[in-house]
């Protein structure tokens, strides 16, 4: 479930005159549970060393404490990953920015106003194409019993968004879509004539070291230790454990760490997964339309990642993650020197009113976090 993109792209910046230690990352994850999140973990790496902060339980039964190493579902972080890929194909010259969706994948974006001939792999990265998502509706917990464990292909998610009309026609708009980096996962396949996580696995997680990422294909569970997962659904509602559900594609389908995230994109924003011609082109950015762009004044988009402004001057570089009651925020320097990542195992309830939701409040908490974090001298 990538519902949570838009809700965790949200940023309520703070002042950064903190220092850099554990105990200002202490505060800080515990002003993340202060707020009704089960479990948070966050990581720093710098010059200074390795970091990391826990609070929380990771099962509100069993009251056991939150894992510093522990596995989670990073959503859309995997985007990121997904966008390397593509990069190093194109610097490979095996496929170009400007190929067609119809190119690689004849007629499978098609009626309904939707047409691969005029969207290019440009703007599936950017959210540009106009796609409008159709995704299981995870909305009460009776609907998360009766579809997480449902598997769907990658075939029946286009299709499924198929049935939308766009949103827009492509490269007029901004419109964040996960059935795109399905598309671009589909096409990673096409290329290389292998899956997408194995060219994920071969070309970063393997070169990396980056033992803790993996792709789970159709396992509900995850490696222990983890904390699980915890849904709210109603404002002040109870919480409804999540950890297991099926959902692997390339929009945010990986299991990963605070330590291997971190690594990948200290790794991808220090210059060592990509030319510099192609992460220059990744960090070509465009303004964020509608809902996100509105609450988070000055965030773009670029090929897979996304540039905030920092509080003490600046941009940092990121992407968020939210599945089934994961939620990823990440931050990288400009030069790959420093990053955090901090993991939560609960999604508060967003309500009617996003700027007064509980879910607000828990992204506004892990935000500062990471500014805090980068920031600090």
């Amino acid at each position: 479930m990538r519902y949570a993109v838009a809700l965790a792209l949200v940023v309520a910046l703070a002042g950064c005159g903190s220092a850099p230690g554990e105990n200002s990352l202490q505060r800080d994850v515990e002003a993340i549970t202060a707020i009704g999140v089960t479990g948070v973990q966050a990581r720093v790496v710098d010059g200074g060393g390795d970091r990391v902060a826990v609070a929380g339980k990771s099962d509100i039964a069993a009251a056991e404490p939150v894992s510093p190493n522990g596995f989670f579902r990073i959503g859309s972080v995997t985007k990121s990953l997904v966008a390397t890929v593509v990069l190093m194909l194109v610097g490979e010259g095996r496929l170009t920015l400007d190929d067609t969706v119809q190119q690689w994948l004849p007629d499978m974006v098609r009626d309904n106003g939707n047409d691969g001939n005029k969207i290019t792999v440009r703007q599936l990265l950017q959210h540009a194409s106009g796609i409008r998502d159709t995704l299981p509706d995870f909305d009460t917990p009776e609907n998360y019993y009766r579809f997480r464990y449902q598997v769907r292909t990658p075939e029946q998610t286009v299709a499924a968004a198929m049935r939308n009309a766009p949103d827009f026609a492509p490269g007029s708009g901004w419109s964040y879509a996960n059935a795109g980096y399905v598309l671009l996962g589909m096409i990673i396949d096409k290329v290389s004539e292998r899956p997408w996580y194995e060219e994920v696995r071969s070309r970063i997680l393997e070169p990396l070291g980056l033992r803790d990422t993996r792709w789970p294909g159709d396992s509900p569970t995850l490696p222990a230790p983890h904390a699980k997962a915890y849904q709210q659904y109603e404002l002040d509602g109870p919480l409804t454990d999540v950890t297991e559900v099926v959902d692997a594609d390339a929009s945010g389908g990986l299991l990963s760490t605070t330590a291997d995230i971190g690594t990948f994109y200290r790794s991808l924003l220090g210059g060592k997964l990509l030319r510099p011609e192609q992460l220059a082109l990744m960090r070509t950015t465009v303004p964020v339309e509608g809902v996100v762009g509105q609450i988070w004044p000055g965030i773009r988009d670029g090929l897979g990642l996304f540039s905030v402004p920092l509080s003490c001057g600046g941009t940092y570089w990121m992407h968020n993650g939210g599945q089934e009651g994961y939620i990823t925020d990440t931050g990288v320097t400009e030069d790959g020197r420093r990053s955090v990542v901090v993991s939560m195992s609960t999604a508060l309830a967003v309500g009617d009113d996003f700027m007064r939701s509980k879910g607000f409040e828990q992204e506004r908490a892990a935000t500062a976090l990471v500014d805090h974090a980068l920031c600090a001298e």
